[in-house]
């Protein structure tokens, strides 16, 4: 998520290559990013990043927060902000960790091309630039909305996740295409990718909400209309039970991660 946050400010020229330095574990990852974005500085260390960024995203998992906050609380003031990009660890958490300044800014794969939304969330000790200046970079690549720590996890479902959701029902609706049809497969693909990107000019541009666009296709008495009954029929409680495994996943890090931090969520 690094990389593709990297890039996507770079492509709506919000950001210049110079404006950014860069770490990595695999310190070739980084460079590699150099390689393709000249002008961009790579650290060995994320404690260099610390001693000089005003901003400092931490891209990693939950389980590796730790390990890289007490590599460099020690070298962050009160001017910077930081910034964590997992949902299990609470900006509140954050804040009690580094003793300064901390929002979350959880990105969607969708943020790559300028679309789809990123959620943020804010310390009590983030001040109004701060804020100001991470909501103008997250408006750059996607549309903003501020939540509150309770619904994180759906959010995040629903933003981060739902793009790997759908483009699994998607590829199970080419694959019933192809099984019960003489369709073949690059067929099918081409007419699902085309006709999922024409649904999101439709909603993109507000020609239709999803309510209305369903209402429009599915002529009563018609095909579409013998389709959503199957769907209506066996959809059941699928995506309730999707949440509720999320949600169980993310009970277990929130765990794991206030055993670090020594303090609820």
């Amino acid at each position: 998520m690094g990389t593709i946050l990297i890039e996507a400010w770079l492509e709506a020229k919000v950001l210049n290559p110079a404006d950014l330095m860069i770490t990595n574990r695999t310190l070739s990852k980084a460079l590699t990013l150099k390689e393709k974005h000249p002008g961009i500085k790579v650290a060995e260390s994320a404690a260099e990043i610390a001693q000089q960024a005003d901003f400092i995203f931490l891209c990693v998992k939950p389980l590796q927060i730790d390990g890289l906050l007490s590599d460099i609380k020690h070298h962050i003031n009160k001017e910077q902000l930081v910034i964590s990009i997992t949902s299990p660890l609470s900006v509140a958490q954050l804040e009690s960790a580094v003793k300064a300044p901390c929002a979350r800014f959880i990105p969607s794969i969708t943020n790559r091309v300028g679309s789809g939304v990123s959620l943020l969330s804010f310390g009590e000790g983030c001040g109004k630039e701060a804020r100001s200046t991470l909501q103008e970079l997250a408006s750059a690549i996607s549309a903003p909305v501020v939540i509150e720590n309770d619904i994180t996890r759906v959010a995040s479902d629903i933003v981060s996740c739902g793009p790997a959701f759908f483009s699994y029902l998607a590829q199970a609706f080419i694959d019933a295409a192809c099984q019960t049809t003489k369709i073949d497969k690059e067929t099918a693909t081409t007419l699902t990718e085309n006709m999922l990107i024409g649904l999101g000019e439709l909603l993109g541009k507000g020609v239709y909400t999803l309510p209305a666009l369903q209402e429009k296709v599915c002529v009563k008495g018609g095909i579409t209309g013998e389709g959503i009954k199957v769907l209506e029929a066996e959809t059941g409680e699928m995506f309730h039970h999707l949440f509720q495994a999320t949600h169980e996943k993310f009970a277990e890090d929130l765990h794991e991660v206030e055993k670090q931090f020594g303090h609820p969520y």
